[in-house]
């Protein structure tokens, strides 16, 4: 290895120094790539194992690397959904002293695919809309921070399952740009073009390989993105004028930018000359309400739907056992011990990088409701536990690390604690086709 080789990185990590810097991507040894499943991308992009961890490297300028790290740190601090940023390599060069190309290295976010890796063989008209919804969510919160995108895609974004939806992280920043003073509306709305135009050329990219439903419509899918959008949009920065005698909307207002999961900051309550009229424009911060709520109570971090899922099942467990009126991080204590963690526990060990736990336990009171509708009557926790291990989980693909998927059975019994008075819970390397046109 050259010993001019430059890495920029905010983190003190030497295995960075055994990675194979003095061979283009290409040819990197089989030991040190990570079969991971990639979505497209105009750079040479590949998995390696670092650390115990794995990392996507890209191949890329000097200029760009560097630009694309600090943004994606900024974004990191603004608390925004994407990949951490761990290292730029510059001046490589080969045996022969040939200069090689700048790398970018990220951190592989566990649990998350690509789109093209979220279906085994078509992609269903229901999912192609959860994934355009996700993205949605994500284009509005990085337009509130005044992040100007300029390539939104599907493949420019990878998702983790949340609770029966998808939650969406930026993954591409090199053509992003951060505004202090906000977005213009034009800037918006060209993002949102860039947005329709990107989803609508891999849907059909798509079709046109046979890898969709017969049903599904990529251009309605992808007009998808703007009503999802700009719903969302008013509904987080509209404001909205009602009779003072009306004044319970302001707390119908943020309760339902608390379901969606974003928390207000302040409210600008006005009232007009008269004094009959109520105009209030709420200014919204980061989202997570549900997420921060069960990190403050429990200690988990989860996905927002995961989250709001899980303080369901805790308001549920107060409620059936009659703890409403004790002190509630008590309960959820109380809760996380003989409930959550004991499920986590019985899953076995060669499942356990199927699904993150939050999902898992998601996962298991869907299948534990589901039980009680076919069979007329509540399912004690433990026995849905061993359904949901030997009917569902066993037979899903790893997520964690598709890598190796594990095919052993169970052979010993599952230890769960019997909460079965607990309430059941009603669950509410393709090329990039934009370089063939």
């Amino acid at each position: 290895m050259s010993g001019s080789l430059s890495i920029t990185s905010a983190m003190a990590d030497p295995a960075l120094l055994d990675l194979p810097w003095h061979l283009p991507l290409e040819a990197w040894p089989n030991e040190t790539i990570a079969a991971l499943p990639k979505g497209i991308s105009r750079h040479l992009v590949r998995f390696a194992h670092l650390s115990g961890h794995v990392v996507a490297i890209k191949e890329t300028t000097a200029e760009m690397a560097r630009g694309e790290y600090e943004m994606l740190r900024t974004l990191q601090r603004l608390e925004i959904p994407c990949v951490e940023p761990v290292a730029v390599i510059t001046n490589r060069s080969d045996a022969d002293g040939e200069e090689l190309k700048p790398t970018l290295v990220t951190r592989h976010l566990r649990f998350s695919l690509p789109y093209r890796a979220l279906f085994s063989q078509t992609l269903r008209p229901d999912t192609a809309t959860r994934l355009v919804d996700a993205l949605a969510v994500l284009l509005v919160r990085l337009h509130i921070v005044g992040f100007f995108w300029g390539d939104v895609s599907l493949s420019n974004t990878l998702f983790r399952r949340d609770a029966g939806a998808f939650a969406a992280y930026l993954v591409d920043a090199e053509t992003g740009k951060l505004y202090e003073g906000g977005l213009s509306n034009g800037q918006r709305e060209n993002d949102l073009e860039i947005a329709r135009v990107n989803i609508a050329g891999e849907l059909l990219d798509l079709e046109a390989g046979g890898r969709v439903a017969d049903e599904l419509d990529p251009v309605r899918i992808s007009n998808g993105i703007v009503d999802a959008y700009r719903k969302l949009w008013v509904e987080l920065t509209g404001s909205e004028s009602f009779a003072t005698t009306e004044r319970w909307r302001i707390n119908e207002r943020v309760q339902r930018l608390n379901d969606l999961g974003f928390d207000i900051e302040e409210l600008a309550i006005r009232t007009d000359e008269s004094g009959t009229t109520v105009r209030i424009q709420p200014k919204v911060v980061d989202a997570g309400h549900h997420q921060r709520r069960l990190l403050r109570l429990t200690g988990l971090d989860a996905g927002e739907n995961q989250a709001r899922r899980l303080l369901n099942d805790l308001d549920s467990y107060r409620a059936a056992y009659g703890k409403a009126d004790l002190d509630e991080e008590m309960v959820a204590h109380e809760w996380l011990m003989r409930v959550f963690e004991p499920v986590v526990r019985a899953i076995p060990g060669d499942l356990r990088r199927k699904l993150e736990p939050a999902e898992v336990f998601h996962q298991l009171l869907e299948h534990r409701w589901f039980l009680a509708q076919q069979s007329g009557h509540d399912i004690p926790l433990a026995e849905a536990v061993t359904s949901y291990v030997n009917t569902v989980l066993r037979h899903r693909r790893d997520e964690a690390t598709i890598i190796d998927p594990p095919t052993g059975t169970i052979t010993a019994a599952i230890p769960v604690l019997d909460t079965s008075a607990i309430a059941v819970v009603d669950p509410d390397d393709a090329g990039d086709w934009r370089l063939k046109v």
